[in-house]
């Protein structure tokens, strides 16, 4: 059995996945596995049906097969049921409420909540993104495509979820914002023990961020393993990363 395998330590494990749109069918059997604290990447070209597996697992669209989320089928629940079982989901586009503050924003990321800690949580994110608590009382609308992805992951993490889906976070941004972006976001997994599934056009920023990969194509999975083994694999590079 390969790494990641192993049924008892998967805290999500999807099995046969099959979704589409209307009568179009996009995903013909996906079969991945994400363990408990583990950042997961899935590879492959525009079309592969990237987006549509986030979708798929979190509700938005319809879907069959089987979804696992801690043991337990969660396959055609809505979002906002799932967020409060511990899975977030930044779509593509990064979903911000725009005419809302920052502050205002982050607050309702943490309305599943029930706890004490949401202030503490709110202060360490200001301290974690400067530029956050530096507008916190701003529109989100009116700040930049790289503050609006920053405040995008730390609103999905205001919930404390145990599993981060996170679609192009890259997705419009400079080079060097990307870069701070996914230094914020690994820092924070790490210290919280957050899984992530990561749906990403930037291979090789992905796979020196992900503990494993899956490389999809046409609705199917290609290849997968250890993220360091694919990044070296020159038929991989060549025929899916375009590396």
């Amino acid at each position: 059995m390969s790494v990641g395998q192993e049924q008892g330590s998967n805290l999500l494990r999807v099995s046969g996945l099959r979704a589409g749109y209307g009568i179009v069918e996009v995903l013909f059997g996906i079969d991945l596995v994400v363990d408990e604290g583990e950042v997961v990447v899935v590879l492959g070209a525009n079309g592969a049906g990237k987006t549509t597996t986030l979708r798929a697992i979190s509700g938005m669209i319809g879907a069959s097969g089987e979804v696992l989320f801690s043991g337990r089928s969660v396959l055609g629940k809505r979002p906002d049921q799932l967020l409060k079982l511990g899975v977030a989901h930044v779509p593509q586009g990064r979903g911000t409420i725009t005419d809302l503050t920052v502050d205002e924003n982050l607050r309702i990321g943490a309305y599943s909540r029930s706890d004490d800690a949401v202030g503490t949580d709110l202060e360490h994110f200001y301290e974690l993104f400067p530029r956050l608590g530096e507008r916190r009382d701003q529109l989100a609308g009116s700040m930049s495509g790289g503050e609006q992805q920053m405040l995008a992951i730390a609103r999905a993490l205001m919930s404390r979820p145990k599993l981060l889906l996170l679609d192009e976070p890259s997705l419009g941004l400079a080079p060097l914002v990307t870069q701070e972006v996914f230094e914020q976001l690994r820092d924070i997994t790490a210290l919280r023990g957050t899984a992530v599934l990561l749906v990403e056009q930037n291979a090789n920023l992905a796979l020196d961020f992900a503990a494993r990969a899956y490389v999809l194509e046409a609705g199917t999975i290609v290849a997968s393993g250890p993220a360091a083994e694919l990044k070296h694999d020159q038929a991989i590079q060549k025929a899916y990363l375009g590396l």
